[in-house]
């Protein structure tokens, strides 16, 4: 498996699976059985996601020594501030029957950032975190926290597609020394994202499906990727993207479908804002 080095020298698994609204436990725990069996490493979870439980199960069951996994979990919005993140560490931990976590992230830029992460801060420096980042932070809000805190955030999982590529962010995070993550590889399938012309005759190339080509493109461009599917077969599909490489004119070809625009929502709107707080029950 190819690794990306973290700001504080962790290595990182650079194609991961993530269970974002996976919600059925049953579904979950054998979704990631089924990821860790095809040779998957990393796993990307979160408090909000509901599912800790379930992924912590699967890592027991899965026998797999716990050095070589990559565990990544996030605290969410309605648990920010220096005490309560403390308290939902704890939860997220016993819930994934782990000692420690590979990387948690702030979930949003929302909410007590800042003593939030003086808890992720004093958690990382415990030993009982290896690497602490932030997920959904635009350039100015990352700047920002780097800016002003000890420890600089080793990771951003932020929207990144061929539809949204986010050029400007990662070169921000090349400065800062921040690795850049994808969240939402695929756009979840819209703008008929899986029928897209560019994407489906640069597969046919390559004898590869608009899902592998799309990540061989991310993981080209040094982006940790994390896909999830509840699909057994394209779980595996989705891992099979080491075995061939985009030509620098497929690259190109790529960068072109990017519209600079979400394909869901803009953390800077003021009415998300409003829906986050109110989704925090506030």
């Amino acid at each position: 498996m190819t690794t990306v080095t973290l700001n504080n020298g962790i290595e990182m698994p650079i194609l991961g699976y993530g269970v974002y609204q996976v919600n059925d436990y049953d579904e979950c725990k054998q979704s990631v059985l089924t990821a860790l069996k095809v040779g998957y490493r990393s796993i990307d979870t979160a408090q909000a996601y509901g599912n800790e439980k379930a992924v912590g199960d699967a890592i027991k069951e899965s026998g797999i020594p716990r050095e070589e996994l990559f565990i990544t979990t996030k605290l969410w919005i309605s648990d920010y501030g220096y005490e309560a993140a403390k308290k939902a560490f704890a939860q997220s931990l016993e819930k994934l029957q782990l000692d420690y976590v590979d990387l948690y992230l702030l979930h949003q830029p929302f909410n007590d950032v800042y003593g939030s992460w003086r808890t992720l801060e004093d958690l990382y420096s415990e030993g009982k975190i290896k690497a602490i980042g932030v997920s959904n932070f635009f350039p100015d809000r990352l700047v920002d926290l780097i800016s002003f805190n000890k420890v600089k955030p080793a990771l951003n999982q932020i929207e990144t597609h061929p539809f949204y590529q986010r050029d400007e962010d990662q070169e921000v995070m090349k400065e800062f020394g921040v690795q850049h993550e994808s969240w939402g590889p695929f756009a979840e399938g819209r703008g008929d994202f899986f029928q897209n012309e560019t994407l489906v005759e640069i597969g046919k190339k390559y004898n590869k499906s608009v899902a592998q080509v799309t990540l061989r493109w991310m993981i080209q461009r040094n982006i940790v990727v994390i896909p999830k599917s509840v699909t057994p077969s394209r779980i595996e599909e989705n891992f099979k993207v080491f075995d061939f490489e985009l030509s620098d004119a497929d690259m190109q070809v790529i960068s072109k479908l990017d519209t600079n625009t979400s394909s869901f929502f803009d953390h800077r709107d003021p009415n998300m804002v409003k829906q986050f707080r109110a989704w925090a029950g506030y």
